[in-house]
């Protein structure tokens, strides 16, 4: 993460990365370094990957695996399941 964090702006980005929030980790980010989005993101990864790896234990969430495109995916399933069972 930048070196222009301060440990005050620093601890509640870890916070949210830890809690699994990773939008309000890339907020939080934003509004300490006035930051871009993708350098923000790319910031916010990249210490996620380096938490995971030196504290494992600490995360409340899981890596996220396919988000919104899992759900694109299974959405029709469902509603098949659901017309078919009617």
């Amino acid at each position: 993460m930048a070196d222009s964090l301060t440990d005050a702006s620093r601890d509640p980005i870890h916070a949210e990365i830890f809690r699994g929030r990773k939008i309000q980790a890339i907020k939080l980010y934003r509004e300490a370094t006035g930051a871009d989005l993708k350098t923000a993101k790319d910031a916010v990864e990249s210490t996620e990957s380096d938490l995971r790896a030196r504290h494992p234990d600490r995360f409340t969430a899981p890596p996220s695996s396919g988000g919104c495109l899992t759900m694109l995916l299974l959405a029709p399933l469902a509603l098949a399941a659901r017309l078919f069972l009617k």
